[in-house]
């Protein structure tokens, strides 16, 4: 089971039309999800607010609709669901997808702030859904054929390895491993050394090698670049169909729901974003 997440602004329709495309790949059903204040949901015929209530529900169901056929257009064999959900739509939303396999929201909503890179509901789900999370920025135009992942080496990179390369075999296409290599100084950053990235892509290679062994048919490359990762992967999500990255990586403080890196991709992914939890 996929969950998307709707409100009606076009980017939550694209994260409906990538949500359907999933579903299709991975023969799961599609829930469609909108959120409304509670007591809209709890509303009788009768009382004081009952014409705000029928109108606020009618108003979720046009948002549902529209977006079920969305999902039908874009997918017509997938089995799509709708769903209307009490409450904040960022608690609604985890609390409903806690036993979905992944939780698809667009990075704006129809409420967001001019100039704000992404949006408080996508902020809020992505940061503290304990379902892996998928934020859909700018649908490319046509398919790419690649799926990069960030590495570092780190707990929830492992995890996250084991997503990308799902998602490569799923969709038949490469898989490319980045490690953004910046040793940091008080000057900015040492200049690369070749030994020392050398000695890190063997590392890297032999991280990947059990993934390839799971995933014979995924085409997996892995490059080391020197620079800023945030810098880097946006480079080289540029080119892909879709990042994938982990909640943590090393160097993160104990506690904190997601790491630095992660927190700037929700910013600044050029494209479809899977954050994954450890």
């Amino acid at each position: 089971m996929i969950i998307a997440g709707v409100d009606g602004s076009r980017t939550g329709l694209d994260a409906v039309a990538w949500a359907a495309d999933e579903a299709a790949l991975r023969r799961s059903t599609l829930i469609v999800a909108h959120a409304v204040p509670k007591w809209v949901c709890e509303q009788t015929t009768g009382g004081r607010y009952a014409e705000i209530g029928q109108w606020m529900r009618q108003g979720a169901n046009t948002v549902l609709a529209a977006a079920q056929d969305r999902a039908h257009r874009e997918q017509p064999g997938v089995t799509i669901e709708t769903v209307l959900l009490p409450g904040d739509p960022r608690s609604a939303l985890i609390k409903a997808a806690q036993e979905a396999e992944l939780l698809v929201v667009g990075s704006h909503g129809i409420g967001g702030l001019r100039g704000l890179l992404v949006g408080s509901v996508a902020y809020g789900v992505a940061t503290h859904s304990t379902t892996d999370v998928v934020l859909v920025r700018d649908l490319p135009p046509a398919p790419r054929d690649e799926v990069v992942i960030g590495v570092d080496g780190s707990p929830g990179a492992m995890r996250a390895l084991e997503f990308a390369f799902a998602e490569a075999e799923l969709r038949g296409v490469r898989l490319r491993a980045v490690h953004a290599w910046a040793w940091p100084h008080p000057g900015g950053f040492e200049p690369a050394d070749p030994d020392r990235e050398q000695n890190t892509l063997r590392t890297l290679q032999e991280l990947l090698a059990p993934y390839r062994e799971r995933h014979p048919r995924v085409d997996a490359v892995v490059e080391v670049v020197h620079g800023h990762p945030v810098e880097v992967l946006k480079e080289a999500a540029a080119r892909a169909g879709l990042l994938v990255i982990g909640s943590r990586g090393h160097g993160q403080l104990a506690g904190m729901l997601i790491g630095s890196i992660s927190h700037a991709m929700l910013h600044h992914a050029p494209g479809p974003l899977a954050v994954i939890r450890q």
